[in-house]
């Protein structure tokens, strides 16, 4: 009969107070567990993993609040730019990939986000190896749209849905006429994109009161270049568009009858359109660091790299939370190591007799000492074990509602890379608590524990 078998059979003989002492260890860790996956699960939120672009181009203003805006579409857009400035964003040489997008409304059922964006934004990864998985077609006429899958949940809108927009949000009386037809739905990304509705960025412009006063746009442009704002000049340049675009013309927006009625629209001039973000996928590294450092020296924009007002949000209030809550399950398995000594100790009196006649039998002080550590490492463990199949046990069976509440993708066989640290550490915590038991086992006095 090895020591093993030894120390179980035991642990079999105290079942209720063994069995008590290793679920309290498992209740630990299963707590432990869950805060590490859910941790897990908000630290790609929170990261660069959960936007797949290099920077953000924006107006000048809090880093942060652009980040809240353009990825989480949880914070007002700073200000605008000139569409002019996305188009040379568009030819700069060092950018692979630039995508504009335009904020301001909401949908009049649910209060969502509208995105006024191109067509190549869904052909792209929204996350680094992650890409859009979409029912329906592309954005193709003005008033298309396409909807996130807690949008599509919560309005219970499909393809061929309508709906209208309201301006500043749902509590807004500012109802626009324009209506717009659902022409696909995203599948869940577990990001911003599940609580979004996108719209075509040129039926966006389209939409009445979203033009900008012609005037007004070129004098804005000029500023934001440093070019000559002559009253001359400029009403000279607003003349010759008028008449290019037909401005001068009414134009039928079609208010209140949706695509139907939407006639062949003469253009918005570029000088009157404006973008609330830019996000840009830059060929290599140097050129990121590259963009921002020129754009700093400027007076108009910025260039944001996500990652750095993000970790810093993660830092200032989600990773102290976390901190907190992983101190709390950390002194509940160490509890729970106390309850282990508290138990074995307590049954060393009980057992003397048992101790002195394995001795008498030919059992050496290490071969008893080592039976105690045992019986302690074997509590500690296999709590442990049952700890994390419970912890996984516990998100899986919470993944389907945290989904449906918060549309965070969750994988319920997440691993967490610090649950390895788990198994050496109750090893450690078992040898500790088991070591003052072992040491009396050790010094039992045989001649003694037999007479008695």
């Amino acid at each position: 009969m090895n020591l093993v078998t030894i120390a179980l059979k035991s642990i079999r003989q105290r079942g209720l107070a063994s069995s008590l002492t290793a679920l309290s260890v498992a209740l630990g860790v299963m707590l432990m567990v869950t805060v590490l996956v859910i941790h897990g699960i908000v630290t790609d939120v929170f990261s660069q993993r959960s936007i797949g672009y290099d920077l953000i181009v924006g107006p000048k203003g809090s880093d942060l609040q652009l980040v809240l805006s353009t990825v989480f579409r949880v914070a007002p857009a700073i200000e605008t730019l000139p569409y002019q400035y996305y188009l040379d964003l568009q030819n700069d040489r060092r950018v692979e990939l630039a995508i504009p997008f335009a904020f301001g409304d909401f949908t009049e059922q649910g209060g969502f986000p509208i995105v006024g964006t191109v067509d190549e934004f869904f052909l792209n990864e929204y996350a680094p190896k992650q890409e859009f998985q979409i029912r329906g077609k592309r954005l193709s006429r003005p008033f298309d749209a396409i909807i996130g899958s807690q949008v599509a949940r919560e309005n219970r809108w499909d393809i061929g849905s309508e709906f209208k927009l309201v301006h500043g949000g749902a509590e807004s009386d500012h109802v626009h006429d324009e209506k717009f037809t659902v022409v696909a739905v995203l599948a869940p990304t577990g990001t911003a994109n599940d609580r979004t509705v996108f719209i075509q960025l040129e039926g966006f412009y389209q939409i009445a009161g979203h033009e900008q006063n012609l005037i007004q746009s070129i004098k804005r442009q000029r500023e934001f270049y440093g070019q000559s704002l002559d009253e001359k000049e400029i009403a000279k340049e607003a003349e010759e568009l008028t008449k290019k675009f037909h401005l001068d013309e009414p134009h039928d927006h079609g208010h209140g009858d949706g695509h139907a009625h939407h006639p062949h629209s003469h253009g918005t001039p570029v000088v009157q359109k404006r973008v609330s973000a830019v996000l840009l996928r830059m060929k290599s590294g140097p050129t990121s660091i590259a963009l921002s450092t020129e754009l700093k020296r400027g007076l108009q924009a910025q260039a944001v790299n996500p990652i750095i007002p993000m970790a810093r949000l993660m830092n200032t209030f989600v990773g102290n939370i976390q901190k907190v809550l992983v101190v709390l399950t950390a002194l509940i398995i160490l509890v729970s190591g106390v309850g282990i000594f508290v138990s074995i100790y307590n049954s060393m009196s009980d057992r003397r007799r048992e101790i002195a006649v394995m001795r008498a039998l030919g059992a050496g002080r290490q071969t008893v000492f080592s039976i105690i550590l045992l019986e302690s490492i074997l509590l500690c463990v296999g709590g442990g074990l049952l700890g994390v199949l419970l912890g996984h046990g516990l998100v899986f069976v919470a993944a389907p509602f945290v989904e449906a509440q918060t549309d965070l993708v969750i994988n319920p066989l997440r691993f967490e890379r610090l649950e390895l640290i788990l198994l050496p550490a109750l090893i450690g915590l078992a040898s500790l608590v088991g070591f003052v038991p072992g040491m009396t086992a050790y010094r039992t006095d045989v001649a003694r524990a037999l007479v008695e």
